[in-house]
């Protein structure tokens, strides 16, 4: 590391942890030194100092040690000019005190009731990381960007978000140069952002940038299962599992070369526009050089990727309008609207389905009816899309599993936002969209491209009608129905009994090397986006992938689930660390959770029960535990009897916890949940003999403690008190 950078890293160091020391020893004079620190939504107290150095610091009087380290151990004095040091290690302990330092500072902040400047996040939740995690490992999102202040212009700012957006890799502006954010840049220019357009503004200081660094390092402690305080495995796992780089616009102040400092450390590069930065070429501490300079700013981001090593893939379709996942969270608004389609003033649907190989031509796009340029803006229009697949592997059942990528398609394009699937779909087009020339036949453009590209070992051709014209639509519609009622009467007889293969799906090992989910018909995948047909589709389409089939094999114990194919598949399958699994079971041997779980599932002993918390509901649990925290304890591939990860809709399968007497062991749940799912918990209740179960399910309007969970479940009667103990339910003798 140059002397320029060393002794600018050293400076901007030692200025955060002066600046920590004094916060620190005026909050004990003001709140004393028991005071209670800790960041929202979290369940590792300050996550960057426990992953690195395995203290919880979790009071004022906590930091003390914390800071005595930085100042005693981690921090060298300035270099002089006629002194060479080796500079390199020196630097990188000057990034570690940064980190350690800004930690302190934001959560003293918090103490004294910290709350983001408005359209920033701030501290980033444990929620927010698993909710973006199954992006993260399933390829969707490669990798994220830190990018420290404005760039010179509006327009090189903008432009450097799009090329990122297209790569799909996830932003986060932060800091400020002379007062200018770069997401104020943004806002001058309309540019939408929020997690669903994959720009993320954090805050407009430089200490902002801790809360994506420790947002990074929870990987390594939720997805990778490492233990707190491994300091070399998670430096290990945080340079070779995520991708992440930061950018600076303009000369490099000390507080920005100390935290970048700190992203070396972590194994992040840092990329720099600026003539003056010295580059640090070294290899080792990041995958590829560590401090690189690209003054050409339609070079930048591909130097980015480059130094990184991060795998993208730019995705090219014959339409006038940006297309990547990142644009999958933008919102076309009202007085941006130049047409819709559906929603709550017209109908619109959209049917896939097989067709004979002589029956289409490959790539044929129909427009029947009136286009958007026909209409007048700001209309209303009944519209159907019909798409019609022809391949000699396709077959019936992967009809509905593509034809849920349709949503996923048309939002990955800029001014195109869809809502909802089957006859309930919400289409709008953007004016923007309109003026850069998006018509409806480019909606068959993208359906073409992409059922092509992700389904090409099932999909030999791909004709597309889009159709407006009243009674052409009445008999699509008609057709859709009549498809829709016959699927779901497949899908829903299908039991586990009935195949004799499950699958898996290990997609999460990027993140949770250990993890094995298993997929049965009556058990999807945890994270809710894979069942047991998708995974059958995806081994066709690539049999090499992380969805593969499981034989199941001799049953070892029929009523918990356990078979010897389904054994060996997962103890070979997860670096030979789970060595028994059973499908049915909470206490016995239960399956394994990366992080990317939708819910989790809790015993509650005193209610001889069990409790459902999905990752939205941000409140306290009966068992004194919020989501972030219970997430911290069930994550990481390892089996936690008593705790199980799950997708939502996994509480409606007979098998669900079926050997702990299933469904009636529920006691709480969430009232977003029971809304939203009532019609289907209250079918499901009624198959089980108690049509009036789900209200005597508690939620967070009657209980939050165990006291007041108790007194409601004794008013309503509730079944789990009178079942067999949840914890005297035995297990086979081979327990």
């Amino acid at each position: 590391m140059s002397r320029k950078v060393f002794s600018a890293v050293i400076r901007g160091a030692h200025g955060f942890v002066k600046e920590a020391e004094a916060a620190w020893e005026k909050a004990v004079d003001e709140h004393g030194e028991k005071a209670e620190l800790k960041f929202p939504e979290t369940a590792f107290a300050l996550p960057m100092i426990l992953a690195l150095t395995g203290r919880k610091v979790q009071t004022l009087a906590d930091c003390e040690p914390v800071l005595k380290h930085c100042r005693e151990d981690l921090l060298r004095e300035v270099p002089s000019d006629e002194v060479w040091l080796p500079y390199l290690g020196h630097g990188l302990d000057a990034g570690a005190a940064t980190l350690f330092a800004q930690e302190i500072l934001g959560a003293v902040e918090h103490l004294n009731g910290f709350e983001p400047d408005d359209g920033y996040l701030g501290f980033l939740s444990d929620t927010a990381m698993r909710e973006i995690g199954i992006q993260l490992v399933d390829g969707r999102m490669p990798g994220f960007a830190a990018i420290l202040g404005p760039a010179p212009t509006d327009e090189i700012a903008v432009n450097t978000v799009r090329e990122l957006q297209k790569r799909n890799i996830l932003i986060f502006p932060v800091a400020n140069r002379d007062g200018e954010t770069m997401k104020e840049q943004l806002d001058r220019q309309n540019v939408q952002t929020g997690w669903d357009t994959y720009i993320v503004p954090t805050g407009p200081r430089t200490l902002d940038a801790i809360y994506v660094l420790n947002w990074a390092v929870r990987s390594a402690l939720t997805f990778g299962g490492l233990k707190p305080g491994k300091f070399q495995d998670i430096l290990q796992y945080s340079r070779d599992r995520v991708f992440a780089f930061g950018i600076t616009f303009g000369n490099i102040p000390d507080d920005w070369y100390a935290t970048g400092a700190g992203a070396i450390l972590m194994g992040y590069p840092v990329i720099s526009d600026s003539d003056d930065t010295p580059e640090v070429r070294p290899t080792g501490v990041t995958t590829y050089e560590a401090l690189v300079r690209e003054t050409d700013a339609e070079e930048l981001v591909p130097t980015c990727i480059e130094v990184r090593g991060v795998k993208v893939k730019i995705e090219e379709i014959d339409i006038p309008v940006s297309f990547a996942a990142a644009f999958e969270g933008e919102r076309v608004r009202r007085d941006d609207m130049q047409v819709e389609f559906g929603g709550k003033s017209s109908h619109c649907v959209e049917y896939l389905h097989m067709a004979e190989m002589d029956d289409i031509t490959d790539g044929s796009i129909e427009v029947v009816g009136a286009d958007i340029d026909e209409v007048e803006v700001g209309a209303s229009v009944d519209m159907g899309i019909e798409v019609l697949v022809a391949g000699r592997e396709m077959q019936e059942d992967f009809e509905g599993i593509l034809e849920r990528q349709i949503h996923r398609y048309l939002n990955h394009a800029t001014g195109v936002m869809h809502i909802g699937q089957r006859h309930l779909v919400w289409l709008r087009f953007s004016k923007t969209a309109f003026e850069q020339g998006f018509r409806l036949k480019h909606i068959g453009n993208i359906l073409h491209a992409k059922l092509h590209d992700e389904y090409g070992k099932i999909v030999d051709k791909v004709a597309v009608r889009i159709v407006t014209e009243p009674d052409a639509l009445k008999d699509l519609m008609e057709r859709a129905e009549a498809a829709y009622e016959a699927r779901d009467l497949r899908l829903a007889g299908l039991t586990d009994e009935e195949v004799d293969v499950f699958y898996s799906c290990t997609l999460c090992q990027t993140f949770a090397p250990n993890h094995v989910c298993v997929v049965s018909p009556e058990r999807q995948g945890l994270c809710g986006a894979y069942d047991w047909l998708d995974c059958k589709a995806a081994f066709q389409i690539s049999p090499e992938g992380c969805n593969q089939p499981i034989p199941k094999g001799r049953t070892r114990d029929k009523a918990m689930g356990e078979w010897e194919g389904v054994n060996e598949f997962v103890y070979d399958h997860s670096n030979r660390s789970v060595e028994r699994y059973c499908q049915y079971s909470l206490m016995h041997h239960p399956m394994t959770s990366c992080g990317c779980f939708e819910c989790i599932v809790a015993i509650v002993p005193e209610a001889n029960g069990v409790m459902v918390v999905n990752r939205e509901y941000g409140g306290m649990t009966p068992i004194g535990m919020e989501f972030s925290t219970l997430a911290g304890q069930v994550g990481g591939g390892v089996q936690t009897p008593g705790f199980l990860g799950i997708g939502r809709r996994y509480i409606l399968s007979e098998k669900f916890i079926s050997y702990e007497g299933g469904f009636k062991r529920i006691v709480w749940l969430p009232k977003e949940i029971k809304d939203a799912m009532r019609e289907e918990l209250e079918e499901r209740a009624e198959e089980e003999g108690v049509p009036d179960f789900v209200d005597k399910i508690a939620d967070e309007t009657v209980a939050t403690d165990s006291k007041s969970l108790m007194a409601f479940l004794q008013e309503v009667d509730h079944p789990a008190l009178e079942m067999e103990s949840l914890l005297g339910v035995p297990g086979s003798r081979r327990d």
